[in-house]
């Protein structure tokens, strides 16, 4: 069953970028809402793309747009199938297999539209949307040039224990379910300006199937266990005091990459949001720095 998205701006929120609205249809005939910033230099130098965290859409990264100074690269960035204005169930992939396989034609998608290869591609990835990109990354193998990964949702903070085995079994028990984000948006960022946006956005999505959810956790320790498998140039961004996910586990992935092009960044007293947090400029100068300097080297040979 398809569940069309609720009417949303027309309007993309990034204050001084001009952006296009778009849509493609997946693999599965799924309508995928996206943005699209066009450089604002003659002759556009790559592209980066944008994926959102879990409950959230491309709206809630369009500051990026503005805050990462990349004027001469193409930005694009999707609300996820069950999410923002996209298509499909509301919170609900089939499986992260689907999610990887959207994930792959989207960027393709973006890449050949706009005349880019995937050599010349950058990705920005928060939270689940990490996760996501995880798993892209490590069973597509696509030769893109860097990817920056914020607060990965590898281990989610569920805070309740045995919480996987019991939704599992709940699961098996009752069929589907949803499951409400417990995290208040005051725990996300302390940009009071954002967290009440977070508050009052109609196009967040709360509650998340419990397949989906049981789905992110296997992708999130498998990630961590196959992230030898990632070849590309890597950079990890986590948060000091995030509330939402386990930082041990971000750890243990960077320790598992090989690209001898890989960073990890902390941020103390940061929450979950890193990128959306009221001190980001210094994660975004980062990314920023990351993705320029793998853009001007070249990644092949830091692989």
């Amino acid at each position: 069953m398809t569940i069309h998205s609720p009417p949303g701006s027309a309007v993309c929120p990034a204050p001084s970028r001009s952006c296009a609205e778009h849509e493609m249809v997946t693999g599965d005939g799924t309508r995928l809402f996206y943005r699209h910033w066009p450089s604002r230099e003659p002759g556009s130098r790559g592209a980066v793309i944008l994926f959102h965290r879990g409950h959230e859409h491309s709206g809630r990264v369009a500051h990026l747009a503005d805050e990462l100074q990349l004027d001469d690269f193409d930005i694009f960035a999707w609300d996820a199938r069950g999410h923002g204005r996209s298509g499909g169930e509301r919170g609900y992939s089939p499986s992260m297999e689907r999610s990887v396989a959207d994930m792959d034609q989207f960027v393709r998608h973006a890449a050949v539209e706009n005349g880019h290869d995937l050599h010349d591609i950058s990705i920005v990835a928060q939270s689940v949307g990490a996760v996501t990109a995880s798993r892209w990354l490590q069973t597509m193998k696509p030769d893109i040039r860097s990817a920056v990964l914020a607060a990965p949702a590898f281990r989610i903070r569920l805070y309740v224990p045995f919480a996987g085995p019991g939704l599992a079994l709940m699961k098996r028990l009752r069929g589907e379910f949803r499951v409400n984000s417990y995290v208040r948006p005051g725990l996300l960022t302390h940009d009071r300006e954002r967290a009440a946006s977070y508050a009052s956005d109609p196009l967040i999505t709360l509650p998340i199937a419990a397949t989906t959810l049981l789905d992110v956790l296997a992708a999130g320790r498998q990630a961590v266990a196959e992230a030898a498998k990632i070849e590309i140039p890597v950079q990890v961004l986590t948060s000091g005091s995030d509330y939402v996910v386990d930082r041990r586990a971000q750890y243990a992935f960077f320790e598992n990459l090989v690209s001898a092009a890989k960073e990890v960044h902390d941020y103390p007293g940061f929450y979950h949001d890193t990128l959306g947090e009221a001190d980001r400029q210094k994660p975004i100068a980062e990314a920023r720095r990351f993705i320029l300097r793998k853009q001007d080297n070249g990644a092949a040979s830091e692989h």
